[in-house]
């Protein structure tokens, strides 16, 4: 039987979204068709499986939880596949038609007819390991210098997997957000280009195109679903999933789109405290969480405007919820698929499990036996040493 967790450990806030036109502006359009239009013509594009976890509905009360898969996306094991090397190759399409004098296309960066000017090109990032393998992966194909920045706590595993792919990794003493600064100040004194999954004051473009380059997974689900789901829970994190998730199904399906629910760590819930406070709230995070993508005190100011204007409830789990789920999802009782989730992936999935559970929570969230509840698998294993100690029955 599903695992059942200690709802008293739960944080939930619900909110009145501030009613806006965001998810038709921050991201328009136009910047998912951009994005679709290339990231399916790089090599080894396939679509990634919409698992449909019927057994595990049935023993939550619910109607469906499908469960949108990236694992296998490009062979990098993440969603962040889509958005690091997309932005990136934008970012050398606005540089290189600056240097060379006329409108650079796509489509000579992806094919590497410009190698020899991107050689010049450094592209610089902080990262918790996922964005920083997709811009390490991108610009090894399309022929750039890569500087990657991570904080302390970082695996070695994610380190060894952006070196293999020609990054040079800088360790910071410090959190995410150290690393974040630290990639900002170097960059800027050594001319070089920073890919950020999160914007700041004055620095939106390369963000907004990371979150465009996401809409190539909301894209997948949509076309795969007849209706919308009820209800979509979504990690957390600065929010760029989140958000670019939220505009994608909210421009795809309009007002019959679904509750949007936002599910974070309680050890970083920057995204929590800025639904309390009504406005972008950075926390201190005094302990890295098991989620390690998810381990964010400054929320993305882009991805924000978005979300204050479409989410609903905003929920914090205690890191002691993943590994049971993890572990459920390798070992489904039943006829669901197995699948292999990171620690990061099953964040929406154990709120799911953990709300359908509690009479209270489950009235508060809208949950009943008509429910369809979409959820986004964001990783795979993504540090096999980490995953399995996790399916050895260790916490972490």
């Amino acid at each position: 039987m599903t695992q059942h967790f200690d709802p008293a450990k739960i944080g939930h806030v619900h909110v009145d979204p501030t009613p806006g036109a965001a998810a038709e502006e921050v991201l328009t359009r136009a910047d998912f068709a951009r994005a679709i239009a290339e990231i399916t013509q790089w090599p080894g594009y396939a679509p990634t499986p919409l698992h449909r976890l019927g057994d595990l509905a049935r023993e939550l009360g619910l109607a469906a939880i499908l469960y949108k898969d990236e694992g296998p996306r490009f062979g990098l094991g993440s969603f962040k596949a889509l958005g690091g090397a997309y932005a990136g190759a934008c970012v050398l399409q606005r540089e290189l038609s600056r240097r060379l004098g006329r409108e650079v296309a796509l489509e000579e960066i992806r094919s590497g007819k410009l190698a020899g000017e991107a050689a010049k090109i450094t592209l610089a990032s902080a990262t918790d390991g996922n964005h920083g393998r997709s811009l390490s992966w991108g610009a090894r194909m399309f022929g750039a210098p890569c500087r990657i920045y991570v904080h302390r706590d970082v695996s070695q595993g994610r380190i060894d997997a952006m070196r293999d792919l020609g990054a040079t990794v800088v360790v910071v003493d410090g959190d995410y957000d150290d690393s974040v600064r630290a990639a900002r100040e170097e960059s800027e004194a050594n001319g070089w280009f920073v890919v950020s999954d999160t914007s700041w004051e004055g620095y939106t473009q390369p963000p907004r195109d990371v979150m465009a380059g996401y809409g190539v997974m909301t894209n997948e689900v949509t076309g795969a679903m007849e209706t919308p789901p009820t209800h979509v829970f979504l990690q957390g994190g600065v929010g760029g999933l989140a958000a670019s998730v939220t505009a994608a199904l909210r421009q795809a399906w309009g007002k019959a789109g679904p509750r949007v629910v936002i599910v974070e760590p309680d050890l970083a819930a920057c995204l929590y405290e800025s639904a309390k406070e009504g406005r972008a709230t950075p926390v201190a995070i005094a302990e890295e969480t098991v989620m390690a993508g998810l381990s964010c005190g400054e929320p993305s100011t882009l991805a924000w405007k978005i979300l204050s204007e479409e989410a609903s409830d905003f929920l914090t789990i205690p890191d002691d919820y993943v590994a049971p789920t993890m572990r459920r999802l390798a070992r489904p009782e039943g006829k669901d698929p197995a699948i292999k989730a990171g620690e990061s992936a099953v964040a929406g999935l154990a709120a799911v499990i953990a709300a359908a559970g509690d009479e209270s929570l489950r009235a508060a969230l809208g949950l009943d036996a008509g429910s369809v509840v979409l959820v986004i698998g964001s990783e795979g294993v993504t540090d096999a040493a980490i995953y399995d100690r996790i399916m050895a029955g260790a916490a972490r």
